[in-house]
């Protein structure tokens, strides 16, 4: 399992349509991934799971994954959310 503390830099937030392109780059892999705000933690393929957390802009979340692809799928999700 590999996790790490990422701040989310979208202009926006993690508004409906960022949370839409997020759940879809977590779904294109086979790890299982989860963001974790405050004491909740939602898997992060799940698009009314992701909507729950309300996330703005530079809020700092953990995001996990465990699976095969675990490294790029925290990379990959990092640069999203860090907007870079």
């Amino acid at each position: 399992m590999t996790k790490r503390t990422v701040t989310i830099e979208l202009d926006s937030g993690l508004e409906a349509r960022p949370i839409a392109m997020l759940v879809q780059l977590a779904s294109s892999f086979e790890s299982q991934i989860y963001v974790h705000s405050d004491s909740r933690k939602v898997n992060a393929k799940s698009i009314m799971g992701m909507m729950t957390l309300e996330l703005p802009a530079g809020e700092r979340v953990i995001v996990s994954a465990d699976g095969s692809d675990e490294e790029k799928a925290i990379d990959d999700i990092e640069k999203y959310l860090s907007n870079k």
